[in-house]
């Protein structure tokens, strides 16, 4: 097997893990939340997933990025971490943790949408315009009930901090495709989520999130797990398949997330499953697949 191939399939093989190992970390982001604050679980998720794999990292006498690329790091940090991260654990607070993995389903779109702006996106076509629209009206149908019901502005401003965190995660993740390809991409990482968790850590400090802290055993497995398996792990992984696959493959992990999250939460959470929510999820995933942009290295 020459090289090319197997850097392409230990690719393919850790964009599995993203797509198996995320899928999961709604529900654990549920269950800490019992205790821990939004931004101040991610911020301690975060920094200490990224000052792990800098020790482990030093350990093996690996390259760590130098501090003259740091403040593009922290700006990736604050994108993917900070904002596509917060975005997430803020709007699991109102939204159940399968409904909130459909809505982030939509990073697709937002992908496209950024690649647009920077003018390297196909042109828009009939079947993403299609594609569009389904997928705003399942996402319409998912929240409509709700709002009618009384209880809508929290869970709206849920629905809306999901797409904000889509927004932030396409444009990171467009940003990193672009950057040094030479770079190690696990120092990046670790400097990315150091970086990205000190600023969520800032944002929850400000906020006074500190005084809500109530842990319980319960709490910090999901913590322990968020960090080790959904941080350190996964992180990890997306940042090496980002770099070895196209931007429009890796995404593909968002309609396998919530496949996993939508189990997981009603088995173990006991969360709502009926068949508007179910038909509501299928049309969402849809109009997201037919938006997706093609395949191309």
């Amino acid at each position: 097997m020459t090289n090319h191939s197997t850097t392409e399939a230990r690719a393919y093989a850790a964009w599995l893990a993203v797509c198996l190992v995320w899928g999961t970390t709604y529900l654990a982001i549920r269950i800490a939340l019992a205790g821990v604050p939004p931004f101040l679980m991610a911020a301690i998720r975060f920094t200490l997933a990224g000052a792990i794999l800098v020790v482990f990292l030093k350990a093996r006498r690996e390259r760590i990025p130098p501090l003259s690329s740091w403040p593009s790091l922290g700006a990736l940090g604050v994108l993917l971490v900070g904002c596509g991260n917060g975005g997430v654990v803020w709007a699991e607070q109102t939204v159940p943790s399968g409904l909130t993995a459909v809505l982030v389903a939509a990073i697709p779109f937002w992908m496209v949408a950024v690649e647009f702006v920077l003018g390297t996106a196909e042109p828009l076509s009939a079947r993403r315009l299609l594609g569009l629209l389904i997928g705003f009206a399942g996402i319409v149908l998912l929240v409509w009930p709700e709002l009618r019901l009384g209880s809508g502005r929290p869970f709206l401003v849920g629905v809306l901090s999901t797409q904000l965190a889509c927004l932030g995660w396409a444009i990171g993740s467009s940003y990193a495709r672009r950057r040094d390809a030479e770079e190690n991409v696990l120092g990046a990482a670790a400097v990315q989520m150091m970086l990205g968790g000190m600023a969520l850590l800032v944002v929850s400090t400000a906020l006074g999130e500190w005084s809500a802290l109530a842990l319980t055993r319960r709490t910090l497995v999901a913590m322990a797990y968020l960090t080790v398996i959904g941080s350190v792990a996964g992180f990890s992984a997306y940042a090496y398949a980002l770099k070895h696959l196209p931007v429009s493959t890796v995404s593909l992990y968002a309609y396998v997330n919530p496949v996993i999250a939508v189990a997981l939460g009603t088995i173990i959470l006991g969360e709502p499953f009926g068949l508007r929510i179910a038909a509501a999820d299928g049309v969402v995933l849809l109009g997201m697949a037919l938006v997706r942009p093609r395949a191309a290295h």
